[in-house]
Order: structure tokens, then C-alpha cells, then sequence
């Protein structure tokens, strides 16, 4: 027999008989599993720091994509004075007991999109956003994330930078129609809210305005609706909003942004006036 065949014999031979057997053996098994072609597991699919119960037993009805978010996106953890301190997941950063236990601050923004007639571009949440789910909110908000493009602070390009992917995201804004040199950063605020008992916020959150004539398609996975609105109308909906009519509900920033500084900074946009009342020195504390 030529050599070549009786080597594809004893390959053949080999593959079909020698590794299924030792496959079989527990102790291969017990030693294989040791063995360092290893991949970091998912977060997702690690325990969670709620004991020894896995994640996806915490959280078995959470939608796929926000599960996939609240895993793969890891937030800039900041001190009150915005100082970068580190990171954590979205998970994490949202767990109202961690927030209380552990003072979990991350930083975030809010952008507001106006149109060239000055009117306000609002969305509602998704019903699968484990936080504030189908409530009404400002153009886009979300968070900068602990990336080299959305960690730079000069300018608050970072954040400006990270305004710009998640209006791709949430909204199918191209990044061409809303040039990241196009966003005014107006101010800071820092906030706490709970969501359901289980979730909420605390951030430092950046208030960017930007006006442009955009194309929207909205994502389904994270936004319900959106419309325009011009000052009378948003003033309708904050009276529903208050008086509970047609379950109307709005997010606790929008609400906390609209009622300190949004008609002061509306006017000023308008006039042409808006860097007048810049002011990224002071972090408002609103409650």
C-alpha cells in the first residue's frame, strides 16, 4: 500500500474512532475545559452581581436589543464635578440599587433638534426601553461611551461625537445632515430620577442644541413616535403631561430642562442670541 494512503487510512481511522472515544472520557472533558483557547464570555452571559442568580434569569423578559445595549455599551463613570472617574455597564449604571448603594454618576446628553422654523423635534420612547418606556422626551438622549471618540473633553467633543452616532441610532439621522461642528453645548445639569422601582437615572447630562432641516426614520427598537413641535404646542402637552390626560408622560430631564432653561434658550435661539447664555463652567443640581 502507498504511503499516502495508509496515512489517509490512519487519519480517517483516527478522526472517526480515537477522538469520540476520548471525547467521551470524563477526565479528557474535565482537562479540555481548561485548556486556553479561551474567548472573554459576554457580559450578558456572566453572573450578575445580584448573587449567584445568572443575568438571564434576572431579566428573562427584557427585549433582545436593549439587552444587548445594557450589556455591550459601558458608560463613563463621573465624579459630581464631571471629572472622568472610570466606567461601568449600562446595566450597572441604571440599577436604582446600585445608583443609591453605590452612587453610581455616569455621564449622558440631550440633544434638541429644531427645524428652520424653530420648531422642537420630540420622540417617544420605545415600550422596550427598560427605562421610562413610551414617555415623551427631547430629540435624543443617551450617553457618551468609554471610547477614545466620546471620552475627549475639549470643546465637549466626546460628547458631541457621541450626540451625533446615537441620532444614526435612534433616529436615522446621517451623521452629514448634523455635523458634530453644528451642536452647541448651552450647559450641564445633574440629576436623579427612578424609572420603575428597579431602574433609573443619574447623570451629568449635556444640553446640546442643533438646528437643522433633517430626513428621520426612526428606529422601532428605540423610538415609539416623534413630532415637531412649535412653543404652544409643547405647552399643550406639558399641561396633559400635568393633568394626566391621554396617559401622557414625560421624561424627568425633559421635564426638569423644559421647566429651568428651554423657553429662555428657545427665545435665544431664534433671535440669534444663543451664545449669550452658554454656561459650561456651572453643573446645575436639579431635583
Amino acid at each position: 500500500m502507498a504511503q499516502s494512503s495508509i496515512v489517509a487510512t490512519l487519519s480517517r481511522h483516527f478522526k472517526r474512532n480515537i477522538i469520540p472515544a476520548l471525547f467521551a472520557h470524563s477526565s479528557f472533558r474535565s482537562r479540555s475545559s481548561s485548556l486556553s483557547f479561551r474567548r472573554k464570555a459576554p457580559l450578558s452571559a456572566s453572573l450578575s452581581t445580584m448573587g449567584e442568580t445568572p443575568v438571564a434569569a434576572v431579566d428573562a423578559g427584557m427585549d433582545a436589543v436593549q439587552r444587548r445595549l445594557m450589556f455591550d455599551d459601558e458608560c463613563i463613570l463621573v465624579d459630581e464635578n464631571d471629572r472622568a472617574v472610570g466606567h461601568e455597564s449600562k446595566y450597572n449604571c441604571h440599577l436604582w440599587e446600585k445608583i443609591e448603594s453605590e452612587n453610581l454618576l455616569h455621564r449622558a446628553f440631550s440633544v434638541f433638534l429644531f427645524n428652520s422654523k424653530y420648531e422642537l423635534l420630540l420622540q417617544q420612547r420605545s415600550s422596550t426601553k427598560v427605562t421610562f418606556p413610551l414617555v415623551w422626551t427631547n430629540t435624543c438622549c443617551s450617553h457618551p461611551l468609554y471610547r477614545e471618540s466620546e471620552l475627549i473633553e475639549e470643546n465637549a467633543l466626546g460628547v458631541r461625537n457621541a450626540a451625533q452616532r446615537k441620532l444614526l441610532d435612534e433616529l436615522g439621522i446621517l451623521a452629514q445632515d448634523v455635523p458634530v461642528d453644528q451642536f452647541t453645548p448651552l450647559g450641564r445639569i445633574l440629576y436623579k430620577a427612578p424609572s420603575d422601582g428597579k431602574w433609573g437615572e443619574h447623570e451629568v447630562d449635556y444640553l446640546l442644541f442643533i438646528v437643522r432641516d433633517v430626513n428621520v426614520n426612526p428606529n422601532p427598537d428605540e423610538v415609539a413616535d416623534i413630532k415637531y413641535v412649535n412653543r404652544d404646542q409643547l405647552k399643550e402637552l406639558l399641561r396633559k403631561s400635568d393633568a394626566g390626560e391621554e396617559g401622557l408622560k414625560l421624561s424627568p430631564w425633559f421635564r426638569l430642562i423644559v421647566d429651568n432653561f428651554l423657553f429662555k434658550w428657545w427665545d435665544h435661539l431664534e433671535q440669534g442670541t444663543l451664545k449669550e447664555v452658554i454656561d459650561m463652567k456651572t453643573i446645575h443640581k436639579l431635583t
